[in-house]
C-alpha cells in the first residue's frame, strides 16, 4: 500500500503590531508629501522663468477720451508678475484708476500677452460738490474724476449738491429737463440744497423754485407752470427772471423789470 503522508500545517502570517502598521501609513505620507513639495517647488521655479515675462499690452477697446499714455504711466507701473503669476484683480484694479476707464476687464492670452478690455465712461453732468470739487457723472449717475476740459464740446448741465446723492439728482434732471421744451429753453443746472429743495437754473439764466417732493410731484408743478407761464412771458415781452413753484395754489413769477405775487402774498414797500 501507498505510504500515508501527513499534510504540512499551513503557516498564517501574524499580523503586524497596530504601532508598525501606523509607522509604515505615516513613512508613505511623508514620501507621497515630499514628493508633492518637490513638485510644487519645481513648478514653482518653472513659471519664475524670464520666457514667461509679459511682452505684449492688448487693449481691446481703446478709450475715446484717454489715451494710451495715461494707460502706461497709472496701469503698467503696478503690474507685477509674469504670465502665470499676475493677480488678474489687482491688474483689473490698476487699469481702472486710469482717468475715464470705468471698468477693465483683463485676461492671459498665450503665451505672453495680456488682454484688456475697457469700458469707459460717458459723462452725462459736471459736478460740483459740497467740497468745492468738480468732477463729472457718467449715464449712471456715478461720481468720476476726469479733466473737466476734456468735455469743452458738450453741452453738460450742471448738478450741485451731496456726492451720495448723485444718481438721484442726474434722475431728476432727466425727469425735469425735457419739460421745458415747450419754453424753448432748457434747463442748465440743478441744485438740491441742505434742507432737500430743489433749484434750477434756466439756459437764460432765469431761477426756478421747485421746492421738495418726489419727481412725480416736482414734474406736475413744472407742467403747470410751462403751460401757463409762456402765455404770461408773450403778453409782457419781457425774459423770464424767476419762478418759484413751492405755493400749492399755484406759483410766483417774476420778469425782468416786472414781478407779480404770489397767491395770498401782499406787496412790499
Amino acid at each position: 500500500m501507498p505510504e500515508l503522508r501527513r499534510p504540512r500545517p499551513v503557516q498564517v502570517a501574524r499580523p503586524l503590531p497596530g504601532d508598525v502598521r501606523l509607522m509604515q501609513r505615516a513613512g508613505t505620507a511623508l514620501f507621497a508629501l515630499a514628493g508633492l513639495l518637490l513638485l510644487v517647488a519645481g513648478l514653482g521655479l518653472l513659471v519664475q522663468q524670464p520666457a514667461f515675462a509679459l511682452q505684449r499690452l492688448v487693449v481691446e477697446q481703446p478709450l475715446e477720451r484717454g489715451s494710451a499714455a495715461a494707460l502706461r504711466r497709472q496701469a503698467l507701473p503696478r503690474l507685477e508678475g509674469n504670465f502665470f503669476t499676475l493677480d488678474l484683480d489687482a491688474a483689473q484694479t490698476a487699469f481702472e484708476t486710469v482717468p475715464w476707464v470705468r471698468r477693465a476687464m483683463v485676461r492671459r492670452v498665450w503665451p505672453d500677452r495680456l488682454a484688456v478690455r475697457l469700458e469707459e465712461h460717458q459723462p452725462a453732468a459736471l459736478w460740483r460738490g459740497d467740497d468745492g470739487v468738480e468732477r463729472l457723472v457718467n449715464q449712471q449717475g456715478e461720481l468720476f474724476e476726469a479733466n473737466a476740459g476734456d468735455v469743452e464740446d458738450l453741452p453738460l448741465p450742471t448738478l450741485v449738491g451731496p456726492a451720495r446723492h448723485s444718481a438721484a439728482m442726474l434722475a431728476m434732471w432727466r425727469t425735469l429737463s425735457p419739460l421745458f421744451e415747450p419754453m424753448h429753453t432748457e434747463l442748465r443746472s440743478l441744485a438740491l440744497t441742505p434742507r432737500g429743495s430743489w433749484r434750477g437754473e434756466l439756459g437764460e439764466g432765469a431761477v426756478v423754485e421747485f421746492g421738495r417732493g418726489s419727481p412725480e410731484e416736482l414734474a406736475l408743478r413744472t407742467r403747470a407752470f410751462v403751460a401757463t407761464a409762456q402765455e404770461l412771458i408773450r403778453q409782457h415781452d419781457r425774459p423770464l427772471a424767476q419762478a418759484d413753484l413751492r405755493h400749492a395754489a399755484g406759483y410766483a413769477l417774476r420778469l425782468r423789470g416786472l414781478g407779480t405775487l404770489a397767491p395770498g402774498e401782499k406787496p412790499t414797500n
